[in-house]
């Protein structure tokens, strides 16, 4: 299979997940400022004059302060090609982050120290769950004053359902941080700040044999306390398994401080030492593995309008395996159709670059005429299968939209489906109408505000947007089978119809749902389609 095998095991390819402002977007720049690719690391938050985080490109996300859209980082570090997925925090995007995490073979998790698992990520967690995919956890924040290091693992077991091992185990929090004992070096790694934006400074190591030394360091009262948990620990905490880790049931746990940049580069070894090569990835022929197979990718995220300067639309693709040329042709299996991907490029942030290889475990982003779907399959022209799809999750919020502008229809429609495309929002009609009413449907009601921003901004169109009461929708898995006109419903029912023309119910109330199906024998409903 070429030269190429050892070029796709040096890749990793991993996503971060974590409740806003867990301190997510701090952490992937200081991944980057020890791959060298950047020099100084920006702040996310600071003053109007501040350079915003690498990561957040959408002017929206610059004005909010918070992660809407995935982006992707590659760098190199220690002979490794690191690709790095980063999430919107915010539960209103959890549909991007699982996609995302659907391009990725293992996930990061930021958990702030002081508040430990949140709503978020949890929610987060089960998509994590759904892919069975390892998970690292990394508690952030011990520069502030944090809960109890037993109690936070206790969290993580209880409301995840997945067994902790701390690699490593902090020394203090806040003002009496000292820095964390190394549990398979068994030293520790004393905590000095260090600038904020460079990397660590020199560390001192003590081992705990050392006792002497160790006091010295850490102060009788801090050193007493760390060696009565260090004996806690060996009794009470799971064993390092790395088949579990890989399994998805045990996460490797590292305490420190993105900010003050302690922790991250210990972190970030372990991690890698951990982590597997590209994954193998199932396709309806059986799975397809990364070096034994020619090149083939999945659509996972298509972004439209990345450059305000040229009406761009770039398909994100993950390649599962073999290699790619820039001048090869491939076959879009969706489509049916043999070509060349164009402007093949890898995106740092909403810098790119032009790219005429990439490997499997990759992620590349190609120019989309309008083509791609998410979910669509490309390999070679002589090869025809396809990967699984991505199931569309569904919607709990539902908007009747209106121009204000008649004369604007046609910028009207080409945006509302350009934004719909992406995945970020479901467009549907009435089922027996044209396209004169549209109404949207999202995971979360943020989706909305990107919408209007985003329609008055990019395609410069004016919309209302008015709530409707429907909380449920289901898709008909039968849909051969039923006449939809002679459908009996509940009176809050709705018939709609999604972009693709399927047909699909929405309700207002839950029971609604188990009184159609009784009303209508053979009906099948789903809660989610896969594209």
């Amino acid at each position: 299979m070429g030269n190429y095998t050892e070029e796709i095991n040096r890749r990793r390819t991993f996503a971060i997940i974590s409740h806003p402002d867990a301190g997510k977007t701090t952490l992937t720049e200081k991944f980057l400022l020890y791959g060298g690719a950047i020099n100084l690391a920006g702040s996310v938050k600071g003053k109007a004059t501040a350079r915003h985080a690498v990561s957040d490109w959408m002017e929206i996300e610059k004005e909010r302060g918070i992660s809407v859209t995935s982006s992707v980082l590659q760098f190199e570090y220690d002979g490794y090609c690191i690709n790095i997925l980063d999430t919107p925090g915010h539960q209103d995007f959890s549909e991007d982050t699982y996609r995302t995490l659907m391009a990725a073979d293992s996930a990061v998790m930021v958990i702030d120290a002081s508040k430990g698992v949140e709503a978020q990520t949890r929610k987060l967690f089960k998509v994590c769950g759904m892919r069975g995919i390892p998970i690292f956890t990394f508690i952030n924040k011990m520069d502030r004053d944090a809960r109890d290091t037993f109690e936070l693992l206790d969290d993580i077991e209880k409301e995840l359902g997945i067994a902790t091992c701390p690699v490593n185990w902090p020394i203090g929090s806040g003002k009496a941080f000292q820095g964390v004992y190394d549990r398979e070096k068994k030293c520790v790694i004393a905590y000095s700040d260090t600038e904020k934006g460079t990397k660590e400074g020199k560390a001192t190591e003590v081992t705990v044999e050392d006792e002497a030394n160790l006091r010295k360091l850490l102060g009788d009262e801090a050193a007493d306390k760390l060696l009565g948990e260090i004996e806690l620990l060996d009794g009470a905490s799971a064993e390092f398994d790395l088949e579990m880790v890989r399994a998805g049931q045990l996460t490797p746990v590292c305490f420190g401080s993105a900010l003050t940049n302690f922790g991250v580069e210990i972190f970030l070894k372990h991690f890698l030492n951990m982590t597997t090569t590209p994954l193998p990835r199932k396709a309806d022929i059986g799975m397809i593995e990364p070096t034994e197979q020619e090149f083939s990718a999945f659509v996972f995220k298509i972004q439209a309008n990345m450059n305000k300067a040229h009406r761009d639309r770039v398909a994100f693709m993950r390649i599962c395996s073999g290699k790619f040329d820039a001048n090869m042709e491939v076959r879009h299996v969706q489509g049916n159709k043999v070509m060349r991907l164009s402007q093949p490029q890898q995106i740092m942030a909403d810098e790119r670059k032009i790219l005429s290889e990439a490997y499997a475990g990759d992620i590349i982003g190609v120019f989309d005429p309008g083509i791609f779907s998410i979910g669509d399959t490309i390999c070679m022209p002589k090869d025809k299968f396809q990967y699984e799809g991505i199931p569309t999750f569904a919607p709990e919020h539902f908007a009747r939209v209106r121009q204000m502008d008649t004369m604007k229809r046609k910028q009207f429609v080409k945006g509302i489906e350009q934004i719909a495309q992406e995945g970020a929002i479901q467009i549907f009609q009435e089922y027996n109408t044209g396209m004169e009413e549209i109404i949207v449907g999202v995971v979360g009601v943020l989706q909305f505000d990107v919408l209007k921003y985003r329609l008055e901004n990019e395609y410069n169109v004016e919309i209302r947007l008015e709530n409707l009461p429907y909380e449920h929708i289901r898709w008909i898995a039968n849909k051969e089978e039923v006449d939809l006109a002679k459908l009996t419903g509940t009176s809050d029912m709705k018939k709609v119809k999604d972009m693709k023309g399927n047909p699909l119910l929405l309700f207002v109330n839950s029971w609604s749902i188990g009184m159609t199906l009784d009303r209508n024998k053979g009906l099948v409903l789903t809660e989610f389609s896969r594209n």
